[in-house]
């Protein structure tokens, strides 16, 4: 059994097309089916049946493609640990994050660490919550920032690095958009825009209005926090968000009121797979994101001169 029909197995698993998969991994179409053809003969079952125009795999093809991949994978980060042994600087870090954290946080410390690592390769996945846990588990990513932080999980491990205070955003006419602090509960007769089911935001207003006696009317749903500040900017309602999701990138903007009560925040942390040895070019990106996020805590500063509440930091997973 050669790596390569391994290799060959797993494209045309994931594209269900020996044609496609011929295309992606540049060799002949002809190539690729000897190389299934042998393979099965040499393992003694079919792996593929045809469906259509596609292929599909069997039963038995199914459970031998689980272990591929988990193979397959090992090699890659083999490999990788060795090119990083021989030159730590000379790696790459698969982070994910969620779609908030996007606008400034990730650029900022991406941007940071690569002054002093200018040869670190970094590869991003944007996610929701249970997407991203997801693919901390299975190894598609090495690190993910993640909101809010799981307290408790028996898979992944990580540090609060910083809790972020969230703002009501109002149209710039609102009769409160003038004012400095407001309760919540003076909102409690305005339409919302809130994120759609799935996102961790949505949970965390939807129970901050519930705290403050009433239930949120929800005029709106949206996916990104551009799309929930346009809305409420054009007066289609009101909204809560982080700090970090309203900076300005269009001349169409709410207005921002801190809430007084309840106050509403958000924890935001970094996990990684509790069972496994992060490579050393993420574990290096790891320690320098809790000095980085100390530090700022330290002096109630982000980069950009906004505060933050942060607390928390180095809380382990399940404490």
């Amino acid at each position: 059994m050669e790596l390569r029909q391994l290799q060959y197995f797993l494209k045309v698993a994931q594209k269900e097309h020996v044609t496609q998969a011929s295309e992606e991994l540049h060799v002949a179409q002809s190539a690729v089916s000897r190389q299934i053809h042998q393979l099965e003969e040499e393992l003694g079952v079919q792996l593929f049946m045809q469906k259509g125009r596609n292929l599909q795999l069997t039963p038995v093809g199914q459970l031998f493609c689980k272990r591929v991949d988990s193979i397959l994978k090992d090699l890659d980060r083999a490999v990788a640990e060795v090119h990083e042994f021989l030159d730590p600087e000379q790696g790459e870090i698969r982070i994910g994050f969620p779609h908030s954290l996007g606008i400034h946080l990730i650029p900022s410390v991406v941007a940071e660490f690569k002054r002093r690592y200018p040869n670190v390769k970094f590869r991003f996945k944007q996610g929701m919550f249970p997407s991203l846990i997801r693919d901390v588990i299975s190894a598609e990513v090495d690190l993910a920032f993640i909101s809010p932080f799981p307290e408790k999980h028996e898979q992944v491990e990580g540090e609060v690095m910083l809790t972020e205070e969230l703002f009501a955003i109002l149209p710039p006419n609102h009769p409160l958009a003038k004012e400095e602090n407001i309760k919540l509960n003076q909102l409690k007769d305005d339409k919302f825009v809130l994120f759609s089911k799935g996102y961790s935001l949505r949970p965390i207003v939807w129970h901050a209005c519930l705290e403050a006696g009433f239930t949120p009317k929800i005029a709106f749903e949206g996916e990104e926090t551009d799309t929930i500040r346009g809305l409420v900017a054009a007066g289609m309602g009101v909204s809560i968000l982080p700090e970090m999701a309203l900076f300005q990138t269009n001349p169409l903007q709410p207005a921002r009121v801190r809430i007084s009560e309840p106050k509403v925040t958000r924890t935001i942390g970094l996990i990684h797979r509790s069972d496994d040895k992060l490579p050393r070019v993420a574990q290096a990106f790891r320690s320098f994101l809790i000095s980085y996020f100390g530090l700022q805590q330290q002096t109630g500063t982000s980069k950009n001169g906004k505060h933050h509440n942060g607390n928390n930091k180095n809380t382990p997973v399940g404490s």
